[in-house]
């Protein structure tokens, strides 16, 4: 994302919770800082993309955070995948200042990222998504306002919901077919194009099926994602009984240490409950 940004002759300053990072965005261009609030001093936007609801509260209200250097008529867009309610929470502390928040988390993985495909869901005011929709397009393909603060991070949690469910259902027919004999492989083959097809099936299918299981999304931040989802559910006297599956077993998943592998290893978790442990993928 930095990249597409310098590439197309914008000023970038960087703050980097990793150390380690920083020569690799400095080598795209941009500055690098030692806090937020240095980062952000004199900027017109300024991007967020952290991992937590707490990561953004710290980096934009914490020691040394970006809202104290922000200037009135600034825009802060995060692109972390949190909390809803969070987000229009930071929405609010922000407008008092002057500076106008999207709260505009993303879908598409790396490879969206490296292509400028990325789909953004922006919650916040039309005047300033207006404002930033020139940067917007340098990193995303389609970017859909959905309504007020907060409203981007319902429709990145709708989609997590589907995805998850999703590679849960995938990772249940798998082990199926190998149970009952039959090569994975060519089961994805069968049926990718009929009804059952899907982007899912054709991503992670493939993946399960040689047991590739090296993270191009890590399964640790789908499974702070569905956690997040499933305590709004409880909270809110929702019965989401697929959501509450697939949040049972990404909990399972972190507890076998697969944190941070692709989230096909879901695979795994069920073979590792499967006939007192016993893989049963071919």
């Amino acid at each position: 994302m930095i990249r597409h940004l310098t590439g197309a002759g914008h000023a970038v300053k960087v703050f980097v919770r990793r150390k380690e990072m920083l020569s690799q965005v400095e080598a795209l261009g941009a500055v690098g800082f030692e806090s937020p609030a240095a980062a952000a001093l004199q900027a017109d936007f300024v991007l967020l993309n952290v991992t937590a609801t707490e990561d953004v509260e710290d980096v934009l209200f914490g020691k040394d955070g970006a809202a104290a250097a922000m200037a009135p008529g600034c825009i802060c867009i995060d692109f972390s995948t949190i909390s809803p309610a969070a987000s229009a929470r930071f929405a609010d502390r922000l407008r008092a200042g002057g500076i106008s928040f999207l709260d505009a988390p993303v879908s598409g993985g790396v490879k969206g990222a490296e292509a400028a495909t990325l789909s953004i869901m922006v919650g916040g005011e039309a005047e300033a998504l207006t404002r930033a929709m020139p940067l917007l397009r340098l990193l995303g393909g389609k970017i859909t306002h959905i309504g007020p603060s907060g409203a981007g991070q319902v429709a990145k949690a709708c989609n997590q919901i589907i995805q998850v469910i999703n590679i849960q259902g995938i990772a249940e027919a798998m082990l199926y077919a190998a149970r009952m004999g039959a090569d994975p492989g060519r089961v994805i083959d069968a049926i990718s194009a009929g009804m059952a097809g899907s982007r899912m099936l054709d991503l992670m299918g493939p993946k399960m099926a040689v047991r590739d299981f090296q993270a191009g999304i890590e399964a640790r931040l789908h499974a702070k994602d569905i956690a997040m989802v499933a305590a709004a559910a409880q909270e809110l006297g929702m019965d989401m009984p697929a959501t509450a599956v697939a949040d049972r077993q990404l909990e399972r998943l972190l507890a076998l240490g697969w944190g941070r592998e692709d989230t096909s290893s879901l695979l795994r978790v069920l073979e590792a409950h499967a006939s007192g442990g016993a893989n049963l993928a071919a």
